[in-house]
């Protein structure tokens, strides 16, 4: 089977649209990540060289990578919270084995999103250092990356905060919760500055 991040544009529009629930809101949000960094890096190449424009290119192709694998990663989480779930419970040991593997599987499928979340909100600095210094002509691609990593974002952490909600130790979910909540405020803000800062 062809990996998600391998499908051409119509074909995993396709396979979203059908009625398998993957590839889903997670997969989704990594893509958008991944485009948001992927118009960075045309920014910044399509920019004079200097020392700053290659360094946001070396992280912006790299994020974009990671950010596609997470497409993927997104899917196989949500697939194994699904599986525990279809795990047999007719014995009280078995009861215990399913439990115990759909907390594993719900920690593992908010961790992820998680992941997309962080690396999605780095891109805006660098969403912010091509609208600011980089090709005039393309300050709009730079501003559609900021709005782009800002939806990778918000989406991530709403599949975050609703698996955190099934999740019995509280340890893990008060610490989530805790990033979740820091990441999204900053999140908002610096979207909201990069926005304010160019005059259309």
């Amino acid at each position: 089977m062809t990996s998600m991040k391998n499908m051409s544009i119509a074909e995993f529009a396709k396979a979203t649209a059908s009625g398998n629930p993957v590839p889903g809101g997670g997969s989704i949000a990594a893509l958008c990540g991944s485009l948001a960094a992927a118009l960075v890096e045309m920014v910044a190449n399509l920019t004079e060289d200097n020392k700053k424009m290659i360094e946001i290119r070396k992280r912006m192709t790299l994020t974009r990578e990671s950010l596609l694998d997470l497409i993927e990663k997104d899917s196989r989480a949500f697939t194994g919270v699904m599986e525990a779930y279809r795990m047999p419970k007719s014995s009280s040991e078995e009861k215990k084995v399913r439990l115990e593997a759909i907390q594993y599987n719900l920690i593992e499928a908010a961790r992820v999103p998680m992941q997309t979340a962080e690396l999605a909100f780095n891109i805006m600095e660098d969403s912010r250092k091509v609208v600011e210094s980089g090709n005039a002509n393309a300050v709009t691609d730079g501003l559609v990356s900021a709005m782009m990593a800002r939806t990778a974002v918000l989406a991530s952490l709403l599949n975050v905060r609703t698996n955190l909600a099934l999740i019995k130790d509280q340890n893990i979910t008060e610490e989530m919760k805790k990033r979740a909540d820091v990441l999204e405020k900053a999140c908002r803000a610096t979207e909201s500055e990069i926005l304010a800062g160019v005059e259309l």
